[in-house]
């Protein structure tokens, strides 16, 4: 189960042996969820380098208007790219085009043929309508597709289902981002009959640091980052992106990929 991704810059292949780390800089986190979460694009930037720095091999980053409303308007994702790569960020950066930044399906599609200055990659959740046109909307303007895919919990069997019968015959700017409620290897175990793109394995809040480890036992690639969790394995607050990323390196580090 191959780790690595399409994009522009150098990036670090470290998640495991196979797969790379990315970092998520602020998810839907806000000014309220503490000091971690960097809030403006000139501390955006400063946490990409800082966790780019620590070992990460991409950036994902939610563009946010002033108020602090996630936007993909090209007037808060351009400006806001242009920043990252501007202060030196130099590794592939990625985008989610949600329901959360534009609840219309059509609108998504519209901001993303609007976009004057383009990501690497875009995440699309096939959980939300209109996933499949958004997809091959990105691939169109040169944006590889990250589709996120739920799994375990309360999800059911349809966002993995439109994504089989989406994904184009071309794989090679498509990535399949599995999103597991729980670190369960049965979980993983079907993916492995999916059409042959490179898979990234992430959780949330307590499933966080259990999936990223199970994420470099199978040499996938994985995710972790303030958006994603705020504590450290032994369960301190961390204090930045970089601190996170720093403890996902040293996890990884022993981890031999299943069938190395």
């Amino acid at each position: 189960m191959s780790g690595t991704g399409a994009g522009s810059g150098s990036g670090t292949e470290s998640a495991g042996r196979g797969g790379r780390l990315q970092v998520g800089l602020n998810g839907s986190r806000g000014a309220s969820d503490g000091a971690a979460v960097p809030m403006s694009p000139q501390a955006l930037a400063e946490s990409a380098l800082a966790a780019v720095a620590a070992g990460a091999g991409e950036v994902l980053v939610h563009p946010r208007t002033p108020c602090g409303r996630e936007s993909i308007s090209p007037r808060v994702v351009g400006p806001l790219l242009e920043e990252l790569r501007g202060a030196g960020v130099r590794v592939p950066l990625a985008v989610p085009a949600s329901i959360t930044a534009e609840p219309d399906p059509a609108g998504r599609r519209e901001r993303v043929r609007d976009w004057a200055v383009l990501p690497d990659r875009a995440t699309v959740s096939f959980a939300e309508p209109g996933a499949c046109e958004l997809g091959l909307a990105l691939l169109a303007r040169g944006v590889a597709v990250d589709a996120v895919v739920p799994l375990g919990g309360g999800a059911g069997p349809e966002p993995l289902a439109r994504f089989l019968a989406w994904a184009p015959a071309d794989h090679r700017r498509v990535r399949l981002v599995a999103e597991l409620a729980r670190a369960d290897p049965a979980l993983v175990a079907g993916l492995r009959w999916l059409p042959p793109v490179p898979v990234v394995l992430y959780g949330r809040e307590g499933a966080a640091w259990p999936v990223l480890r199970l994420a470099s036992r199978c040499g996938a690639g994985a995710r972790i980052g303030v958006g994603e969790v705020l504590h450290l394995p032994d369960g301190r607050p961390a204090r930045s992106n970089a601190e996170l990323v720093a403890a996902a390196m040293e996890i990884t580090a022993g981890t031999v990929p299943a069938g190395a």
